[in-house]
């Protein structure tokens, strides 16, 4: 039997239990924000980090949903303190919101460390939230349990349901070939996101919290509630009860976040569905734990997972509000429940096989049985060459089947404006076969990793009727996204990987079976190409850049600081008081 703490344990008490001149401080600034001693003594504090901003749209409802949380922390004798944290929204921040995810991972650790804070509740869901909260409290080490944003509402315009992100990729296709009207273009931009919520299709933000989900540290199935439905309040309040028991029963994440953690929540992205990012993400919070995930692994597992969710955009017919009322995770875990570490504690103190007991599928056309999958392998696939040694990624499900093999003629552009350019050419020579590049859109020469590699098809193969074709960069792009897109290059063409060396006109073989990538182009061609290379300037001269292009780790390393990886060195531990 797990001994439970006592108030003396607390972390707190560090900061108010004394009877020195440090706690007359530390108390009577509690009492000048109106705290009696009968508020804080003796009780968990518990941090509530909150990433809600005006401008994320994803966390619009959190200033609400933080008063749920904060409920239940009250009622089972806690104390809710509310930490505003850096809010990297994918929709406004520029160039990317990956720029800032390690940020908010120092941030959130730092600020753990920092402050009497015995337990704490991670609020996130926009895509870089979820790992950047989760990276920080794996490295602080406090009990944490992450409440995840939850999915908007389905899209609706005109009668058609519409999937934020992945409709807006087809339509501004269509757009582009004439064939919208201005009107009908104003009318989807307002019905395509209509309520508060992450995107409702399987991209990169319910994916992660997906992967939070599956990795047992949100309550049983959070993170398929919509973000305005009622349910998504109680969970909020049941986060906060039960941090408050994680803290006496002193269950930390060291204690879930283990291999077969780990190893569950890679299995169920490649079920879901999962955007790309996952890739990257995964293995960063992965090595946080010190668990060494490579894209080695996540390959293995994506060869024998199947794909069950049909969910937009690697499935066809629905969005995640269909899928939360077909059963949700718990339903979705079940189905593969022999495939899973089901021993694995969670953040209830039970088991995963405990949390998925009664789980039900509702609607088996939109979460699939093992024998009708979606797509019978998972949703990655990595792929490894002269063109990425590091390793490349692709979602096979996402794009249309004759580019799993594929040779043609590259066609390289240095930089995105280039591109553009090239793309809104109605006279651009380029034919279906031809394989469009884009370099320097990686972690260093982006800056910051940003979601420019689902390339636009050109006009002039719109106006033609097609609608994709193979594409590389060393760029991430969107998980609402989809199309014959290989992503995530390593090592990236900024630091002299080979796509650095790659020449328009150079011929490039896709082998998605054997998972090839390769430039059909002689050892001692590329060896003088890669001898008269120049490198390019630093993009940062000062600041966070400066220190981010420093000392981010590539793509297939997960893109996290080096500086804040397990194996770096040990934390400074807990601060001194005085």
């Amino acid at each position: 039997m797990t001994t439970r703490k006592t108030a003396d344990d607390l972390r707190s008490a560090r900061w108010f239990a004394p009877d020195d001149l440090r706690s007359f401080g530390h108390r009577s600034r509690m009492m000048q924000l109106g705290y009696g001693e009968a508020d804080f003594h003796g009780k968990p504090v518990i941090g509530i980090l909150n990433t809600w901003s005006e401008l994320n749209t994803c966390h619009s409802h959190f200033r609400a949903r933080a008063k749920d949380v904060a409920r239940g922390v009250l009622q089972v004798g806690g104390l809710p303190v509310e930490m505003p944290s850096l809010s990297v929204d994918e929709s406004f921040t520029k160039p990317t919101s990956m720029l800032y995810r390690n940020m908010l991972a120092m941030e959130t650790e730092e600020m753990i460390r920092s402050h009497p804070l015995d337990g704490v509740v991670l609020m996130g869901g926009c895509d870089k939230t979820t790992p950047g909260l989760v990276m920080g409290a794996i490295s602080a080490g406090v009990p944490m349990i992450y409440l995840p944003a939850g999915p908007m509402l389905r899209g609706n315009y005109a009668g058609r349901i519409l999937g934020s992100g992945s409709d807006a990729w087809k339509y501004w296709d269509e757009r582009r070939a004439g064939n919208i009207t201005d009107q009908e273009w104003i009318g989807l931009q307002g019905g395509i996101a209509r309520s508060a919520g992450v995107c409702m299709t399987m991209g990169t933000a319910s994916t992660m919290t997906a992967i939070a989900d599956a990795m047992g540290i949100t309550l049983p199935g959070a993170s398929s509630i919509p973000a305005v439905d009622a349910n998504h309040q109680r969970m909020g309040a049941e986060c906060g009860r039960r941090i408050v028991e994680m803290v006496w029963e002193d269950l930390t994440p060291d204690r879930i976040i283990t291999e077969g953690a780990v190893r569950n929540a890679a299995i169920v992205a490649m079920a879901t569905g999962c955007s790309t990012n996952a890739v990257v993400h995964l293995i960063a919070m992965a090595r946080r734990a010190g668990i060494a995930l490579t894209l080695d692994d996540l390959d293995a597992l994506g060869r024998t997972t199947p794909l069950i969710a049909n969910v937009r955009p690697s499935g066809k017919d629905y969005l995640m509000e269909d899928f939360y009322y077909a059963g949700g995770l718990r339903a979705l875990m079940k189905q593969i429940e022999d495939r899973l570490d089901c021993g694995a504690l969670t953040v209830t103190g039970k088991t995963m096989g405990e949390n998925l007991e009664g789980a039900v599928v509702y609607n088996d056309d939109v979460i699939r049985p093992l024998s009708n999958p979606v797509y019978h392998e998972g949703s990655l696939a990595v792929l490894k060459g002269n063109l990425c040694p590091s390793g490349a990624v692709i979602k096979p499900a996402a794009c249309d089947p004759r580019f799993h093999v594929h040779e043609g003629p590259a066609l390289v552009f240095d930089s995105y404006p280039e591109m553009k350019a090239a793309v809104d050419d109605e006279t651009l020579e380029i034919t279906p076969d031809h394989v469009m590049v884009l370099r320097n859109a990686g972690p260093q020469g982006g800056p910051g990793f940003p979601e420019w590699g689902m390339l636009p098809i050109p006009k002039a193969l719109i106006k033609q009727g097609y609608r994709d074709m193979l594409r590389i960069s060393d760029a991430r792009m969107s998980g609402t996204s989809y199309g014959a897109c290989i992503l995530h290059v390593a090592p990236e063409s900024f630091v002299g990987g080979p796509l650095a060396l790659l020449k328009t006109g150079d011929i490039v073989r896709l082998d998605l079976p054997n998972r090839r990538l390769d430039m059909l182009v002689p050892d001692e061609e590329l060896a003088a190409r890669k001898a008269a290379w120049t490198p390019p300037e630093p993009r940062f001269e000062r600041g966070y850049g400066w220190m981010f292009e420093r000392h981010v780790t590539q793509a297939d390393q997960g893109c996290d600081f080096d500086f804040l990886q397990t194996d770096f060195g040990r934390s400074a531990g807990e601060p001194d008081i005085f």
